[in-house]
Parts: C-alpha cells; structure tokens; sequence
C-alpha cells in the first residue's frame, strides 16, 4: 500500500442548477469553447492534478500547500469579480476546503483521513470561500499574500481528533495598484468563462478535462471487455454503486443509502435497461474503488455513482453516469432543496438517465416507478432501513428488519412495497427455519407471511407479485406461481427475485431445465447473489437427476456462506444418492448438532420445506427426502445389510428394511429378488411395494409379481404406483 503526503483542494459549486435551467445550451456552448486555452493552463501552473470529479464537486493534489491555497485563492478572486457585474440569478459561487494530510494511494487515486478532511472542510466553507486546517495553515501563514481568520478546533465527521480551521479571505494583504477599467473590462469576462468552464466540467462532470500533474496528463483508466467477468448484456446495463454520505449530521446514512436503493429500484423497471441489483453494488459501500474494476466485476458499461448531504430538511444531491469503457460522463446533475421533493427528484434522474441513454421510458414504467414510493420521509426511511437489514441474510438482521418495515406501514398505512417486504421477510424465517431463534414456532410466521402478502394486494407493486408468486410456490400452485412472476417481471425486468419465483414455479412443476434459465438470469443481475439462489439453482438439477452437478453447486454455496443452513438438507440428500454418505452425514450434524439417531431419521418429517411441488411430480420431493433419511443412516447400515436383514429379521426389522431399501432408490437394485420374494408375505407386501416402485426402471423383474397384485384391494393401488414408476410412466 503506497503512501505519500500530499495537498488536498476539495471543491463544490454553487448554483449550477440554477444557471443550466436558466440557459442551458448557451452555458454548455460557451464555457467548452473556453477549456482549452484557459483551464488546462491555469491547473498546470499551479502543479496540480484533478484526482476525480463528482457531480459538482472534484478533488485535486497539489505537491505543496502554496499552490494548493494559491490556485483556491485564484478561483475565489476570480470569480467574485465575474459576479460583481452578473445579476444574482446568474453568479456562480464555489466553496473550497484544502488540506494537508497523508494519502493512500491506488493507481490514479487518493483516500484516507487527508482527503476525508478536506471534504468535510469544503461542507464547512461558505459560498465564495476557503477553508484550510491547522496542517495546511502551518505552511502557508507567511508565504501567500492573504489574509487568514483563526475559527478555533471544530470536530470533523468520522476524524477521531479536532481540526483547527482557517478561513482564508482572497483579498490581499495590501492594495496592489489600479487596474485601468478598459483592461479591468477584458479581464472580468476572461475570468468569467474561466469560472464558467470549471463549473460546467466540475458541477456538471463533464469529461473535458484531463488529469495533469507536472503539466502532462495521465489517461483515465478504462474498463476492458476482455477483463469482464460477465459478459456485457445486449442493453444499456448500468451498476449503482451506493451514494457516498458526506452529511455532517450523524444518522444520514440510511438516508444516503435509501437514495441509491430507490434509483436501483426505479431504474430497474425500465425494460430497456439491465440494472445490477443492490445486493451486489452495495458490497463495495465504503471501499475505495475504481469504476473500471466495478463495471469489469459486474459485466457492466456504465455505472452510476453520487454523493448526498443532508442538513435538516435541505438536501443536496449529486450524481453522474459513467460509461466504464471510456471513462467519459454520459450524464451528470444536482440537486439543492428541501428534503421533501426528493421523490420528485429521483423520478428526474430516472428520466434523465434514460434520455441521456436513448432509451424509452414507457407510460407504464412510469406508472409503476411512481406508484413503489410512499407519502411521506418518514416511511421511506424506515422502510429502507428494514429492507437493507433483509438482505444481510441472517436471522438477527431479518428480526430487526421486521420491526423497521412494520415502523414503514405505521408512518404509510397504504405502503404496498413495505407489506410485500414484510411478507418476504416472514417467509425467509419459515424457509431458514429461523423460528425457535426469534422466539416463536415456524407456523406463526408462516401465517403472519399470509396476512402481510393479502396486504401488499391491496396496493399492488411487482414486489407484491412476487411475493404472491413466491406464496403460490409454497403452496404447490404452480400455475398461479407463473402467472403472478410473469407480472412481476412485467413490471421490473432488472428484479432477481422475480426471476427466481418463476424459477421455482418451473422446477415445482416438472420444468427445471427451464427454471436454470431464470436462475441464470437472477445470478447475471445479481452476481453478488445469496444463497437462496443457489437452492433454486440446485434443487433444479436434482430434480433433473443430476446428482454430481447439484452437489457442486450445493457445496460451493456452502463454502461461500457457511450458515446457509437452507442448503444443508438438500446438500445432504444428494452427497449420499452419490454414496459420500460419511460427507453428507456429516453436514446433517452440523445442521442438528447433538440430535440423535432417531431424531436423524425422522428430520424430514419435522422439518418440511417451505414448497411444494404439485402432485404429478410430488416423487421428486419424495426423493430428496430418502436422501436426507439415507444421510442419517449409521455408516454400517448398507443395502446389503438391510437385504440380509429383510429375508432373516423379525417382522418390525423386516419391515423398516424394506422401507430404508427404498430409500436408496435404484443403487437397492441388488435387493430386488428379496423384495419380489417379501410381496408373498402379507405384512411386508406394502413396504416392498413401495421400494420397489422408488428403485423404478431398474426393477423390471418385478413387474410380473406386481401386476399380480394390481387389483388386490388393500395394495392394488400401491401396485399400480409402482408399475407406473417402473416402467417410467
């Protein structure tokens, strides 16, 4: 890790809004034209580089303090005498913080406490000045021709020590002489578009400058399509990563990040757009990171990113959208106001990002962009905070997120998208078997997850759908299952979690080839994905009959999230169908530690899972069962072992032989002579039916026996089933 002392100037404009609606094409026109012969020359003179540029704001390095305050003072002057001959509504005011500080370095970039300072000394700084620290001051009392204003020790947001600030007037010390007012005149409108064209490239984010340090500029690094991971989709797709909380207010976080949920959420709902879904742009929050390994990480061209401060009920917000192949800006704005017209303002942003990609907004994903928000802050924050706890994916977080989305329809009793998450929430407990560790039984939530979804119908949102879709799957409906996912993805395309709806509405329903589709999609718009994916995934091969494929896939999930305790049982099943009984034994304990053999044995009669396949292919279920039963066996206790036992036990061993015979499914072929010979005697003959049926095909030599007994009035039904399985029907 590289590090180096260096000057931080961190500045912000004031304004830019204002002066684009005011003329926007004119401002564009006329302060491009002035770049390249006043900008570029200016930044080399004083040695300075520009590290990034955010919305209105950009960060730049200066080797030495002196040129640091310099090039700010130079800024300040200028542009206070530009607005002394401009109308109000036309001038244009920058706020500066500079620091001196130890950087860390990574490629073209800085972090550390020595940029944060000189941030959180912009946010300080009144329009039109200069806030510097004790560090900065240190250097420069005596060498720069201004004045200089102790304001005392001030603590600084996220800086464990106080910071003595200066405030820096760009007035000199003495008067200079006169300027006469015919050249006064041409310098004022030089000035002018100087000040001009630094708004336009910083407030804007404008790509026109380029990175100079010691008067040569340094490429901006670009993503490569050859590094992708994933490859790029056939649309427009976008990463969101999570707004940077420059707030000095404690508490702003959830805000900050509500702000990036909702556009992700917005934006997803586009059909024209591929959008990366929170759960895997908010793994870099508060990471230093570069666009070109973000886009190059999640297969993506763009990617969208901004910074939020808020201070009581005013809010302002930057953002701008990056195409990572270039690394120019496609689009850049902000926002200044009251908190109360964000909502107003995302539905903006929404709209502009579009445009600025050429792609159309319907009037139905308007509607449906539209009619997700609640009526007030209050909701919106709770809401979020309880959405962002959901996806962390334990049983604690998804506790706390219970009571977070409850304050949401508290604060918005018609708050659809919050009754949705609720219900999703309730049935994670039922499908994580989180019940007895949040202090009730699994039936509870399972019935509080059905009065939160007939909630969320009443103000349907294509989370509700999803949720109803994910209902109809726990209850074997697979066709309702279908029909309400496809509603759901209707209304947002980008949604994962659709997709893996109607992933389980396939699998449940005898498609699973076609349920890895929709997986595959939920894990491309997620690559981040939980580990509820890789059950949908997994249990789509097993019901496939690919054991080997399944398991990988299994164990993998399990080596990413160790609790995944949803993966364990269908793990289990399929490491002993493959014959690694000891493996998946072993995983069994790890899910019940301490449970006897009995207490083994009888786990999936007490722990059913949360769906349903529909009764014509029931016999999948059927069969992870038998897996998880085989899983649970003593080691010693093997088909041969239990054909022994069946043709020499007493009639209870006998019968639990042939049962755990039929656990084993065709790998009991060896045992089917002793079967056949058990359907001669009576109190055996339904559990030897039966086996013979879950060993299936293999069994052909049983078929003549079977069809002898197919009209017996006590069996004949179960002959029937398992002449049907045999024969592959």
């Amino acid at each position: 890790m590289e590090r180096r002392l260096a000057a931080i100037l961190a500045a912000d404009i004031v304004g830019y809004s204002r002066l684009m609606e005011a003329d926007e094409a004119d401002t564009l026109a006329r302060l491009k034209s002035t770049r390249e012969n006043l900008i570029d020359p200016k930044i080399a003179a004083h040695k300075g580089r520009i590290v990034k540029l955010m919305g209105d704001g950009a960060l730049l390095e200066f080797s030495s303090v002196v040129d640091a305050v310099g090039c700010a003072v130079e800024i300040q002057r200028t542009m206070a005498e530009c607005n002394a001959e401009l109308p109000k509504e036309r001038q244009l005011e920058f706020r500066i913080g500079v620091n001196l500080g130890d950087v860390i370095v990574e490629g073209q970039d800085i972090y550390g406490d020595g940029v944060n300072v000189a941030g959180r000394l912009e946010g300080l700084a009144e329009p039109g000045g200069i806030l510097i620290s004790g560090t900065a001051f240190d250097q420069v009392e005596r060498k720069l021709d201004v004045e200089f204003e102790f304001l005392g020790e001030q603590q600084l947001k996220n800086i464990e020590k106080p910071v003595r600030l200066y405030r820096v007037s760009p007035r000199t010390r003495a008067a200079s002489g006169a300027v006469p007012a015919k050249r006064k005149r041409h310098i004022e409108w030089r000035r002018l578009t100087v000040a001009a064209t630094a708004l336009i490239l910083i407030a804007g984010g404008v790509a026109l400058w380029k990175v100079v340090g010691g008067g040569s500029g340094s490429p901006v690094e670009v993503a490569s399509k050859a590094r992708m991971v994933l490859p790029l989709p056939d649309k427009p797709s976008i990463a969101v990563l999570p707004f940077t909380n420059m707030s000095d207010e404690a508490g702003q976080e959830t805000f900050t990040d509500g702000m990036t949920d909702d556009l992700i959420t917005d934006l997803s709902k586009v059909s024209g757009l591929f959008i990366i879904a929170r759960n895997s742009t908010f793994a870099y929050r508060g990471k230093p990171v570069k666009i070109s390994q973000v886009a190059e990480e999640l297969g993506v061209r763009y990617v969208l990113e901004g910074s939020v401060r808020r201070a009581g009920e005013q809010v302002r917000v930057n953002a701008q959208l990056i195409d990572a192949l270039t690394g120019g800006h496609v689009w850049a704005d902000r926002f200044d106001g009251n908190v109360a017209d964000i909502f107003a303002v995302q539905d903006v942003f929404v709209a502009k990002i579009v445009e600025a990609l050429k792609v159309n907004l319907t009037t139905t994903e308007k509607t449906e962009i539209a009619r997700a928000k609640p009526d007030n802050i209050a909701a919106k924050e709770a809401f979020e905070e309880g959405w962002s706890l959901y996806l962390r994916y334990t049983a604690k977080d998804t506790a706390a997120a219970i009571t977070s989305l409850k304050k949401a329809t508290e604060f918005d009793p018609e708050y659809g998208r919050a009754y949705a998450a609720l219900a999703l929430a309730y049935f994670r407990v039922v499908e994580s078997l989180w019940g007895k560790e949040l202090g009730r039984d699994e039936p509870y939530f399972w019935w509080g997850a059905h009065d939160y979804a007939e909630l969320a119908k009443k103000y349907p949102t294509s989370l509700s759908y999803t949720v109803e879709a994910l209902r109809d799957v726990f209850q074997g409906l697979a066709e309702d299952a279908r029909r309400n996912a496809g509603r759901a993805i209707a209304l947002d395309p980008n949604d994962p979690e659709a997709h893996i709806a109607t992933a389980w509405a396939l699998t449940i329903s005898g498609e699973p080839a076609e349920a890895l589709n929709f997986v595959a999609t939920a894990m491309r718009l997620n690559p981040n994905y939980p580990s509820h994916y890789v059950l949908a995934r997994g249990l789509a091969l097993f019901a496939m009959g690919d054991l080997k494929q399944a398991a990988d896939v299994f164990g993998e999930g399990v080596r990413r999230n160790p609790d995944a305790t949803a993966l364990f049982l269908p793990f289990s099943s399929v490491l002993a169908q493959l014959g690694r009984r000891e493996e998946a034994r072993q995983i069994l304990l790890k899910f019940r530690p301490g449970l006897d053999q009995k207490g083994l044995e009888n786990l999936p009669d007490t722990l059913h899972l949360s769906f349903k396949w529909d009764y014509e292919h029931a016999s999948v279920r059927e069969r992870l069962n038998d897996g998880v039963r085989i899983a649970a066996l003593p080691l010693d206790v093997t088909v041969t072992s239990l054909e022994a036992e069946l043709e020499t036990g007493n009639p209870f061993s006998q019968q639990y032989a042939a049962k755990r015979l039929g656990w084993f499914g065709p790998a009991a072929l060896q045992a089917v002579p002793a079967l056949v010979e058990a359907l001669k005697i009576e109190y055996l003959r339904r559990e030897a039916i039966e086996a013979l049926g879950k060993i299936g095909p293999p069994a052909q030599a049983a078929i003549p026996a079977l069809v002898a007994l197919q009209n017996e009035a006590l069996v004949g039904i179960y002959a029937k089933d398992a002449l049907s399985k045999i024969r592959g029907n």
